[in-house]
């Protein structure tokens, strides 16, 4: 990537950069700013596949971690702290002058530092997620996903763009797998202490430290045999409540949807208010699945936290943890699901099952969850429209997600496939379905 810091610096006003950035995207070789991924070589193919396609790409390494997934490709070393961030990042558009920028996760703090920077400049964003449907979908969404996505937000949308759009393939629940990866993860880890010496200042977004969070995965992996059995023994629980039994997943307490997408203040927080509003308003005779986060790294003893908060309660024998065990079971017998935004959701609406949002999130749509107050939805919760949610899913597969996943060879290389022609067209969410709805009209 050429230096071209003498042209920007001549263009003055935020206002010519954009009018400059959407003539150079009309090209076809363009310049991308990548910034972190996922652990492991996903970012590294996608580079090489627009590499290949004749783009020119520039990785900003933040960690060893970032340089080990990154090798053999452009890059360039940041070593300063969050304060340094901004002029280093300036210095470094005027100097590549990127028409886009390549990222995961659109909440870590020195993402949003870039994000607001490139929209300034114009730069297309193209942003990373896990996917919005699972398994086996990765989302990808030009300007921002979870709460910043530019998904409509009205059923009318779904319904008039879905009439284009073929039945998507219905694909049964799979539980994540820790293995595949804690390989990538233990990895990126070790790099990053090993290359420490060369990022002094680098302060992970995740909230804990490396050895922190590396003992709260041992301790799981000692207690994961005795965690399956209450497990278990929760479900049966639930099973046997004569009113029924409502479902809350946890999500990761540090995640962004949590954190950016809520007001709830904390997954510890969420907890002690669902299980609030459940003694007050509930059935008596029903009861509360906690579902453990098939991904808890352990750091948190959320079995503590469950007791804890049913006994403030006053509903210590209502409220019950359910560890290590698949969603499904669950799901096929549950009254509804209470989330702060969690993409489990989505295997809840496909089912059938009532869902109330106490967060933002892109499935939080009238027709799809629960709209009243959380106390309404212990008595009567709103079931999906099963049409809607069809046509829901069908539009989120065109418009914002990719077959393939981050963490397996064969998941990367579909996953690469669909992502170059995407980045390479630059429409966002709303731009592909207002096209598909166009189209559908004409038709009609």
């Amino acid at each position: 990537m050429k230096a071209a810091s003498a042209e920007a610096a001549a263009l003055g006003s935020p206002e010519r950069i954009r009018s400059l950035h959407s003539v150079v995207r009309a090209f076809p070789r363009r310049r991308f700013l990548v910034l972190q991924g996922v652990p492991g070589p996903f970012m590294r193919v996608l580079g090489r596949a627009l590499s290949d396609r004749g783009h020119g790409i520039l990785r900003v390494n933040f960690n060893g971690g970032d340089k080990l997934d990154w090798r053999g490709l452009p890059c360039a070393d940041f070593r300063g702290g969050p304060a340094d961030w901004p002029a280093f990042l300036q210095r470094l558009m005027l100097d590549a002058d990127p028409t886009d920028m390549i990222l995961h996760g659109d909440c870590r703090p020195m993402h949003r530092v870039a994000i607001e920077l490139a929209n300034r400049r114009g730069i297309a964003v193209h942003v990373f997620e896990e996917g919005y449907l699972r398994p086996d979908w990765i989302t990808l969404e030009v300007g921002g996903v979870n709460g910043y996505s530019r998904l409509p937000r009205g059923a009318d949308a779904y319904h008039a763009a879905a009439g284009m759009l073929p039945p998507g393939p219905v694909r049964p629940h799979a539980a994540p797998s820790v293995r595949t990866r804690a390989r990538d993860c233990v990895a990126y880890a070790a790099a990053c202490v090993a290359l420490r010496p060369l990022f002094p200042r680098y302060a992970t977004h995740r909230g804990w430290s490396l050895p922190h969070e590396a003992a709260g995965w041992l301790k799981r992996c000692l207690r994961a045999p005795f965690a399956r059995r209450r497990g278990k023994a929760a479900i049966r629980t639930a099973a046997a409540a004569v009113g029924g039994y409502y479902i809350l997943p946890i999500q990761m307490d540090n995640d962004s949807q949590i954190l950016c997408h809520s007001e709830i203040g904390g997954m510890m927080h969420a907890i002690r208010l669902v299980v609030a509003s459940f003694a007050r308003h509930a059935p008596p005779d029903t009861v509360l699945v906690v579902k453990e986060h098939p991904l808890d790294n352990g750091v948190i003893n959320w079995r503590a936290v469950t007791s804890t908060a049913a006994r403030d309660a006053g509903v210590p024998g209502r409220v019950v943890l359910a560890e290590q065990c698949d969603l499904q079971p669950l799901l096929d017998g549950t009254l509804g699901m209470v989330t702060v935004n969690s993409t489990s959701a989505t295997f809840a609406l496909a089912g059938g099952v009532p869902v109330v949002a106490l967060g933002r999130s892109v499935y939080d749509l009238p027709g799809l969850t629960h709209q009243g107050p959380l106390e309404t939805f212990w008595t009567a919760p709103t079931p999906p429209d099963a049409a809607l949610f069809d046509a829901f899913r069908r539009v989120l597969t065109h418009a914002c997600l990719l077959e393939g996943d981050f963490f397996t060879a064969d998941g990367i290389a579909r996953g690469v496939a669909g992502a170059v022609g995407r980045i390479e067209a630059a429409h966002d969410a709303k731009a592909r379905i207002d096209t598909l709805a166009a189209r559908n009209a004409a038709r009609a």
